[in-house]
């Protein structure tokens, strides 16, 4: 395999792994805010603690219950990548 296509390849799956790993975040993140907002719209409360809180909350609990897939998908990833670096450097 030429050089520059496994380090295209290695590049291409590291994003891959970045998105999959922050995916659950972000969602969680999402949700929390479109209930939240939907929350201050019907009691037309403006308060901006009221939507950083349970956000920051959400995303550090589903942090926390999904730590080990996360730790596991990039551990694979790594070990992927080191398996494929002699390749790159010694042709």
């Amino acid at each position: 395999m030429d050089d520059v296509q496994i380090a295209v390849d290695l590049t291409r799956a590291a994003f891959v792994i970045a998105i999959k790993v922050a995916v659950p975040l972000l969602l969680a993140g999402l949700v929390v805010g479109v209930l939240v907002s939907v929350l201050q719209a019907a009691t037309s409360v403006q308060e901006q603690t009221l939507t950083f809180i349970p956000k920051i909350l959400a995303v550090a609990v589903t942090a926390y219950l999904l730590m080990q897939w996360m730790m596991s998908v990039v551990v694979e990833f790594t070990r992927h990548m080191f398996e494929e670096m002699p390749w790159f450097f010694y042709p």
